[in-house]
């Protein structure tokens, strides 16, 4: 997917999870961040970053946080962004008659509803951006929502859905997949017990540039 209007900047500090604050040609600006996890790796001082500025002008925020360098690496902040990804290789794949965004299932609306001929499809996308020597890690702090959801896709199973989970790793440097057992033990816990009882867990890592993200290649899953 690709972005519109970018503007590069320094990354100067995060007053709270839905905003920052950054430097553009010397003046400093509020932008939106589309991304509430911490990211506490990818958002420090001084680090540039790349912006994408809003067509609204009545918006309070004038620019969105998209991209971050991270030791000469780019890393992709936009969490909506994995949806769009998912969406785009689902409805490429031959089999698939039929594939739409927000599908309510039980308790929770999951990502992904698609069809084929022969099988229901319910997928739930999950934004990677903590990568440590390789191994992309999710989540970086608790998320009793995504435990949930994991329930629900199992309980979808049941019911004769095929089900996944994908991560997608918004960077380029991830070569495995482990869910983050020290940030969040109860979500790596259902996420082998999904896996045992049938759902699809896949992993993919992304070709970042500074204003475009898309799918690059399907990584291995290692759970506990």
């Amino acid at each position: 997917m690709k972005y519109n209007n970018m503007v590069e900047a320094v990354f100067i500090n995060r007053p709270n999870r839905f905003t920052a604050c950054v430097e553009i040609n010397g003046k400093e600006e509020i932008c939106h961040v589309k991304n509430t996890g911490r990211c506490r790796e990818l958002f420090l001082k001084g680090a540039r970053v790349y912006l994408e500025k809003s067509k609204n002008p009545n918006r309070k925020t004038r620019y969105d946080l998209i991209t971050v360098s991270k030791n000469g690496e780019l890393f992709n902040v936009d969490s909506n962004s994995v949806n769009k990804l998912a969406l785009e290789y689902f409805k490429s794949q031959p089999e698939v008659v039929l594939c739409r965004p927000e599908y309510k299932f039980g308790n929770s609306r999951l990502d992904i509803f698609a069809q084929t001929e022969k099988s229901k499809i319910l997928a739930e996308i999950k934004s990677v951006t903590l990568v440590n020597g390789g191994r992309a890690l999710f989540p970086d702090a608790a998320t009793e929502r995504g435990v949930k959801h994991l329930k629900e896709l199992q309980k979808a199973v049941r019911e004769g859905y095929r089900a996944f989970v994908f991560f997608i790793a918004l960077c380029g440097s991830a070569e495995v997949f482990s869910p983050n057992v020290k940030a969040h033990p109860q979500f790596a816990e259902e996420l082998v017990k999904a896996a045992e009882n049938g759902v699809e867990i896949r992993a993919f890592n992304c070709c970042v540039k500074p204003d475009e993200v898309s799918l690059k290649d399907e990584i291995p899953v290692e759970l506990l």
